[in-house]
């Protein structure tokens, strides 16, 4: 069975740090290109940062030089390390996957992604 499982959301004060895991299961890790995505209350889901099954990264700029996003295929998992950050990254993080085979490039066009995890909640608040 397919499924994507994040963790490592909590509450953190502006400028402090959080690392978020995506584990893969019931598919292999290494032919897929997996997102992530961010959703505050009352704004839609937009994208954070992108891995390719190939290794190479993407980041939006609202998270570049804050985010790095990596992966490691022999425990079935990605990770998004946040550092610096801000109130405005508050939300429900989620991570996705598409499959794209070995040695495939980041996907930052949301529609393709057709699994998804059930997120979880980032506080970033004094």
């Amino acid at each position: 069975q397919f499924q994507l499982v994040e963790s490592g959301g909590g509450l953190v004060q502006p400028g402090g740090s959080l690392k978020l895991s995506c584990t893969a299961s019931g598919f292999t890790l290494s032919n897929y290109a997996i997102g992530w995505f961010r959703q505050a209350p009352g704004k839609e889901r937009e994208g954070v940062s992108y891995i390719g099954s190939g290794g190479s990264t993407h980041y939006e700029d609202s998270v570049n030089y804050r985010f790095t996003v990596s992966r490691d295929n022999t425990k079935s998992a990605v990770y998004l390390q946040m550092n610096n950050l801000k109130p405005e990254d508050t939300g429900v993080y989620y991570c996705a996957g598409v499959e794209t085979g070995p040695y495939g490039v980041p996907v930052r066009v949301v529609e393709v992604y057709d699994n998804w995890g059930q997120g979880t909640q980032v506080t970033v608040s004094s």
